[in-house]
């Protein structure tokens, strides 16, 4: 308990900011924090829950530790891909979708709509379309439906590797 509570505040690993008026505002997880090559420190949960606020994402991740940039692994709302396929006059198929120019297009369109929200350092410069939504089965995301950052980084460390260049 001593190492948990310190100063009178709970070290819950969460990250938060206090408003104006003195309410907490929690706004990601410390161990989830990101650090770019020139120090800032970017919480990626803001990015990502806004990417997901958008109709056609369903699940992001982002990526950027000890980079200069952030990049962000995408997947299409299984729910709403189709009208999307039929709104652009593209095959429906997840594999299909992820590599056509024009879902990539409307897809980069949301993403640009979410960066005009964050500062030039937190915005994603990059992002790979994935063929699947993530799954418990892959071991992507907890019972509760929450994505660990970390299995989804391994298991798509190739993709990461090519939005930076590293083919």
């Amino acid at each position: 308990t001593r190492a948990t509570v310190r100063d009178g505040w709970l070290r819950s690993g969460d990250l938060g900011e206090l408003d104006a008026d003195g309410f907490l505002r929690i706004t990601g997880r410390k161990k989830d924090l990101i650090i770019t090559s020139s120090g800032k420190n970017i919480s990626p949960e803001n990015l990502e829950s806004a990417l997901r606020e958008t109709r056609w994402i369903s699940s992001a991740v982002v990526a950027g530790d000890r980079r200069s940039y952030l990049v962000a692994l995408l997947t299409l709302d299984p729910d709403e891909a189709p009208h999307l396929a039929a709104e652009l006059g593209v095959a429906s198929d997840p594999a299909s979708m992820s590599r056509d120019p024009r879902v990539r297009e409307a897809i980069q369109g949301d993403v640009d709509a979410v960066n005009a929200r964050f500062a030039r350092i937190e915005q994603i410069k990059r992002f790979d379309l994935l063929e699947r939504d993530f799954s418990q089965d892959e071991g992507e995301l907890t019972p509760t439906l929450k994505v660990k950052r970390p299995v989804v980084l391994e298991h798509f460390a190739d993709r990461v590797a090519r939005l930076y260049g590293e083919d």
